[in-house]
């Protein structure tokens, strides 16, 4: 995905991580009984094999949360399986009617197909979207969250407003107009972060 308000622009477009396998391995094991988990995050960390790497982390004892676009199905519904991940932050980018236009993929269907796996399994997850009213308004929110409760989610759907930190993948800047929290629906619990 190339989100444009993506601000991990670096680690995107990065063809070579700057760490081996080994090495992240060796800090973590420094880390034993100092820290209580690990987050995987990106980019898209399940570009990545992650399997092996879930399963050192799991013998060091400590828990591990992914955060994803949820575009490969096949990785996450294996690491669930095999118990490597124990909370999941699945980014809910846009409605299918925006998907391509604000991810420039035509992945929806694998993210849709993600979301239901999540639903249907008892791994610990949340549902988020980042804001940028330029890209969607509040219908769009909306429907995500009509979306959302069609598929049985009634848990927190959390929604996170952009912040314009640095650099980002559209070079876009703050949204032109102001987002109107009171026209989200009150059918599901939505927190702002």
């Amino acid at each position: 995905m190339r989100c444009d308000y993506c601000y991990n622009k670096d680690i995107v477009f990065n063809k070579n991580g700057k760490y081996s396998f080994n090495e992240l391995l060796s800090f973590l094991e420094k880390r034993v009984g100092l820290l209580d988990g690990v987050v995987l995050s990106g980019g898209e960390a399940t570009s990545h094999n992650l399997i092996p790497f879930c399963s050192e982390v799991k013998k060091l004892g400590f828990k591990i949360k992914l955060d994803t676009n949820g575009t490969n199905f096949d990785q996450i519904k294996k690491l669930i399986e095999l118990e490597l991940i124990d909370y999941i932050a699945l980014d809910y980018k846009a409605p299918s009617y925006k998907f391509k236009e604000i991810t420039q993929s035509n992945q929806y269907e694998i993210f849709s197909k993600t979301l239901d796996l999540l639903i249907k399994s008892d791994i610990e997850f949340e549902i988020r979207t980042t804001v940028h009213n330029d890209l969607l308004n509040e219908n769009d929110i909306n429907i995500i969250i009509s979306d959302l409760l069609k598929r049985g989610y009634h848990k927190t759907y959390y929604l996170q407003d952009f912040l314009l930190t640095s650099q980002n993948i559209g070079n876009i800047s703050n949204p032109s107009k102001l987002f109107n929290k009171s026209l989200i629906s009150k059918d599901l619990n939505v927190i702002w972060r």
